[in-house]
């Protein structure tokens, strides 16, 4: 099972911040998250959302195993 890691907007509309999921792929991943939560499905498609596996920044797929830390981040802003 991956540890998926929720941070700011996107823990408070999920209403949890830390969880293990069962999945193969990123793909699958969002489709369990998708399925539990349509509410946390459509703000994890936003554009500006970013994903680390394994605390590497990443675009498109990646494999998972039973070990891999997923974190969606929310966009930042600040000064």
């Amino acid at each position: 099972m991956a540890r998926v890691l929720l941070f700011g907007r996107l823990a408070d509309i999920a209403g949890w911040r830390e969880r293990d999921v069962a999945a193969g792929t990123l793909s699958e991943l969002r489709a369990t998250l998708a399925a539990l939560d349509p509410d946390l499905a459509e703000a994890l498609s936003g554009p500006s959302v970013q994903v680390a596996v394994d605390k590497a920044l990443l675009r498109g797929e990646a494999t998972l195993s039973a070990t891999s830390e997923v974190a969606f981040l929310p966009p930042m802003s600040g000064g």
